[in-house]
């Protein structure tokens, strides 16, 4: 199989998950693997406590935030399908020379450029 349908396939797959899960699921996710700041910092909102409201169940995200908690999702797991949880971590909170003005994933996620931030995941998982 080539390396293009290769990453297209971890896409799909990420992609399948990410709008399968509950909202609560993908932010006690996130809160995990990122950390309940830098989710909080991806969701575009300044409480941290919010992730962990959301992940409890206690409140749901507003659908501009649901769909960057699911985006972050989609992302985190296309990249966890060639590395590991740390060091996807660390390309998410990292500048990133393929998204404007070497903006995080994070910051760029937050900024709602979800398909730049998808395109760099991709180069990443093709090894570029």
């Amino acid at each position: 199989m080539a390396i293009d349908e290769q990453v297209m396939r971890a896409h799909r797959h990420a992609h399948r998950k990410a709008v399968s899960l509950d909202i609560a699921e993908v932010a006690e996710f996130l809160q995990e693997n990122l950390g309940q700041r830098v989710t909080a910092m991806l969701a575009g909102v300044s409480d941290p406590g919010s992730v962990g409201r959301w992940a409890k169940r206690e409140n749901r995200p507003q659908p501009a935030i649901d769909r960057r908690l699911r985006e972050g999702y989609g992302v985190f797991q296309l990249v966890q399908s060639v590395e590991s949880p740390h060091t996807v971590r660390a390309w998410f909170i990292g500048l990133n020379p393929q998204l404007d003005d070497d903006e995080s994933p994070v910051e760029a996620i937050a900024a709602d450029h979800f398909r730049a931030v998808l395109a760099a995941a991709r180069a990443f998982v093709a090894g570029g």
